[in-house]
């Protein structure tokens, strides 16, 4: 093994980092965490679908998933997903362009086994001939399972207009059609891949858990150190992304979802070498600001545009697109000419007046803040990125490469933004509102492409600066450094800090992470938030309203690492804050002076009102299973309403309906709040006074909203169907516990745990019913509850609901086969999982917050459950699946689709059909929260 070598890492980091080179070339990272509760690894490799043969599309994906399906060590297919499941764990993978990833994360204990079958992909992969076909059909699941997802639609447009000699315009994904041929050849051609691209010194390692670094190092050697190194060499062409053809082009897209974007793209080679300048993200700053004066604020006040991005865009080994991307209004679509001459205008004014350092200063110092209070992640998610960091960055900088900007390169950024003029670039418009002449192959995208007029490129050239545009102010937020405080006799958990008639503030001072950040959770209930539907449309409209009311105000407090979010709930909204807390109760001063006193032009509210409306109407066009998802908590939930019908309702509504229903909303209030973190108690209870005092000037105190759940008890099996146009079939199948305590929340968790790998297993990869399947433990309004679920392109709901009643009844033998080893190592994976240590501070605040609404104010509701998983036995699981769970008798709720190919195949009918989801809901009992 090579010598280490000293890595860059944040002063907050409490984790010791080494990397080695292993025996056979692999570069390895290895991170010991003697905290942490699980362990991980990643390995990335530099072969993507780039390296996909010509006849053979998908080829890299497809070996991807079949790494997973036994080796010679580990023969059986689905042992290594039950290894991982049993023990506590998860895993992944991804095929990208030039990369592909494999990671897990597993109960550390048994980390060195669970390492061992996992470099057993890269040693010995068995390719089991009669697997090759059953997993080309997962590839085909996959596939269907995006034909109607506008990104993949809209990429693919993009692969088709590129370059063609370039391998980012190969399709990717693979299907039955690219992959078709005999399984045997197939399983050939899959083994010369592997023999001719999968290679040690094209890989990259990263090992994180609770063990010394030289016990790290033995694992990586004594495991990874077999894998072969072919010395192999990347043979990627060096011809260019877009060519003189490709340039000047006005692309228009026709997507399935209602949308008006407008993306200004420009071909830049690549910009690996510029990771410690980062001119790029010094330009997509200034670009990108939203503060009065911005682009996007000129643009938003022309009411040509709602939304703006810069800097997205694929790259890669010899490329990068820029892109600025527009979410542009119906007037905006008419005057796109307008918007992309105020956006060359804008590029004009950074080159001729931005080229200053006290600009590029301002975003490496909130880098420079951002990494050295860098707060830490789950051990999977730090391995697979820091195994991808390896092929980007050198091992000194692979932690600090994302964070670091050395210093402002005036002749480099000058170069990137000469890149950026009309000469090199492409326009794409998606919209449903164009003609076009060509079909996208695969996903069958409607597109057109065509000149753009050289009078047309030469008034771009020469833009006329708005009045009303400038470049940004220095921002007032950023703080230059700070430093978390102690103090004495801090509880262990929150406790409460100021109490009153509808009117309860928390607080905990974190003791643990201190890092100077915080956490501010405010929920305001009203009894007017969503009693109807109409309610619920009216209070949702005001939440964007206010959001984009505030974007000019609040930027620069989040560029400065000051966030927040408002969000709805069943009833009223929640406020949450985040960041440094130096700054962040001048944030708060903002929003709660927003909150009320605000007013918007009939423009603005019309612009924002038919964004809200067409992503309403847009939910028609996802995926089968996100629609029944949705339509689960809807069905249940007294105060969740469907989209469409929400949309019906707001079609009408006027400016002064919104305000008479503010005004409404904040007449009553409760007020529950939890202030976390870097907050002082002393702080904390001044802010709290504040609060109080304000909500007294606006509002009466009142009690919390009603959170009503529909009761299934003694209701058998009800069925919901729903109209979704897609050519797969979807359900779900729900089971509701009865009560909230531990022992129930006890049961249903670890039946879910249980199953969940069986049922992936037996559905996905025996019988191959689809792509997207599996179990999950579903608590709604603090009720246990599991779902099955599955979206597929070959069974309809008749055939899925019998498949999984079948595997409910057959899994009770199952249970019975487990020996007392594996139930207890399943126990055991469970309560690793509840009792997994928080990674950070906003990880514990959103525990914190989940327990304030649930009612667990002992803050001990893992602890408790933990308990009685531990006391469950085999016999209580089979138990209770005889009593709750057998098809004739269960109280369950169906939800389904009927894919466009599963017309024929037999009505689901073996329960009560709910064809009137408003008279159901006013007729059923409840559970009152």
């Amino acid at each position: 093994m090579a010598p280490s070598s000293d890595i860059i890492i944040s002063p907050n980091d409490t984790r010791e980092y080494r990397f080695i080179t292993l025996s056979n070339g692999i570069k390895t990272l290895l991170v010991s965490d003697m905290d942490a509760t699980q362990a991980a690894a990643s390995v990335a490799v530099n072969v993507g679908h780039f390296d996909d043969p010509v006849s053979r599309p998908g080829m890299a994906h497809f070996l991807e998933h079949m790494l997973f399906l036994g080796t010679e060590k580990y023969p059986d297919a689905g042992s290594f997903l039950e290894f991982i499941n049993q023990h506590g764990g998860n895993n992944n993978a991804w095929t990208g362009t030039e990369h592909t990833n494999f990671f897990f994360a597993i109960n550390a204990e048994v980390f060195e086994e669970a390492v061992d079958r996992f470099s057993q992909f890269f040693i010995a992969p068995l390719f089991n001939q009669e697997l090759v076909d059953r997993e080309r059909h997962a590839i085909e699941s996959e596939f269907r399972l995006k034909q109607k997802d506008d990104i993949r639609r809209i990429y693919q447009v993009l692969k088709e207009t590129v370059n063609p000699a370039h391998p980012f315009s190969k399709f990717s994904v693979g299907n039955l059609d690219t992959l078709a041929g005999e399984p045997a050849q197939l399983r050939t051609e899959l083994l010369q891949f592997y023999q001719q691209h999968y290679s040690a010194n094209l890989m990259a390692l990263s090992l994180v858990g609770p063990y010394s670094l030289d016990e790290l190092a033995a694992f990586a050697q004594d495991n990874f150190a077999p894998v072969q190194n072919k010395q192999l060499q990347k043979p990627y062409p060096d011809t260019p992304l877009f060519t003189k053809q490709q340039l000047g082009k006005l692309i228009t897209i026709v997507p399935l979802k209602e949308q008006k974007r407008l993306t200004l793209s420009f071909g830049i080679p690549s910009i690996h070498t510029q990771y410690q300048q980062k001119p790029l993200t010094f330009i997509s700053h200034i670009i990108g600001n939203e503060a009065e004066g911005s682009l996007l604020s000129w643009l938003k006040n022309q009411g040509y545009a709602v939304s703006l991005s810069a800097g997205g865009g694929i790259q890669g080994y010899n490329f990068k697109e820029y892109n600025i991307t527009i979410q542009l209004t119906e007037k905006g679509l008419q005057n796109y000419h307008s918007v992309v001459s105020a956006c060359f205008a804008f590029i004009k004014l950074i080159a001729t007046h931005g080229m200053q350092a006290w600009r590029y200063d301002e975003r490496a110092n909130l880098l420079k803040l951002a990494f050295r209070y860098q707060e830490q992640t789950k051990p999977m998610d730090l391995a697979s990125h820091l195994s991808m960091n390896l092929h980007h960055f050198t091992p000194q900088d692979a932690v600090w490469g994302d964070y670091v900007m050395q210093g402002f390169d005036e002749p480099l950024t000058q170069q990137m933004l000469d890149l950026m003029s009309p000469d090199n670039m492409r326009l794409q418009l998606v919209s449903t509102e164009f003609p076009t002449d060509l079909h996208a192959d695969w996903y069958h995208t409607p597109y057109s492409v065509s000149d753009i007029p050289a009078s047309t490129l030469a008034e771009w050239q020469a833009p006329t600066l708005p009045e009303g545009m400038d470049l940004p102010l220095p921002n007032p937020f950023i703080v230059d450094d700070s430093n978390a405080r102690q103090e004495d006799n801090v509880s262990a958990t929150p406790v409460i800090i100021s109490e009153g008639a509808g009117f309860r503030i928390w607080h905990k001072k974190d003791d643990e992470f201190n890092v100077p950040k915080g956490h501010i959770y405010l929920s305001f209930d009203s009894e007017s938030a969503s009693k109807t539907a109409r309610h619920a449309a009216l209070t949702r409209l005001y939440v964007e309203m206010l959001l984009d009311h505030l974007a000019e105000f609040t930027y620069p407090a989040e560029v400065a690492g000051l966030s927040y979010n408002i969000y709805p709930h069943q009833g009223g909204i929640t406020l949450h804050l985040a960041g440094y807390t130096g700054q962040q109760e001048k944030l708060l001063d903002v929003l709660i002076d927003n909150v009320t006193g605000f007013t918007l032009s009939e423009q603005r509210f019309h612009n924002i009102k038919l964004q809200l409306l067409r992503s309403w109407y847009n939910h028609q066009q996802s995926k089968p299973i996100s629609q029944l998802f949705n339509s689960l908590t809807v069905t249940l939930q007294q105060r969740n309403y469907e989209l469409h019908k929400m949309a019906e309702l707001l079609e009408d509504c006027t400016l002064e309906e919104l305000n008479q229903h503010v005004a409404e909303f904040f007449s009553e209030i409760y007020l529950e709040g939890l202030v976390y973190g870097d907050w002082l108690s002393n702080e904390a209870k001044q802010l709290s006074k504040k609060l109080r005092h304000i909500l007294s000037l606006i509002s009466k105190p009142t009690a919390e909203s009603g959170r009503e759940l529909v009761n299934l008890t003694n209701k058998g099996t009800l069925l919901r169907e729903l109209n979704v146009a897609h050519q797969d079939s979807a359900i779900i199948v729900y089971y509701q516990s009865e009560q909230t305590s531990p022992e129930q929340m006890a049961i249903f968790s670890l039946l879910n745990h249980t199953m969940s790998s069986p049922f992936f297993h037996e559905l996905r990869t025996e019988k191959q019913l689809g792509y997207m399947l599996g179990t999950g433990y579903l608590p709604l309004n603090r009720h246990p509850g599991i779902i099955f679920y599955v979206q597929s392109p070959v069974a309809g709901p008749l055939k899925l609901l019998e498949i999984i009643d079948q595997f409910i009844a057959d899994f009770n033998y199952a249970v019975m086969q487990i020996t007392n080893g594996q139930w207890e190592a399943t126990k055991q994976g469970l309560i690793n999982q509840v009792m997994e240590q928080d990674a950070n501070m906003k990880t514990r605040s959103q525990r914190y917050w989940v327990s304030i609404g649930n009612k667990d104010y002992q803050f001990n509701q893992r602890e408790t459950v933990v308990a009685q998983i531990e006391q469950l036995t085999r016999a209580d699981l089979i138990k209770f699946m005889m009593q709750k769970m057998r098809t004739k008798t269960a109280d369950r709720l169906v939800l389904f689709s009927t894919g466009e190919q599963h017309k024929q195949t037999g009505t689901l009918n073996s329960g009560t059909l709910i064809d009137d989801l408003k008279a159901f809901k006013h007729q059923s009992d409840n559970f009152e929260f």
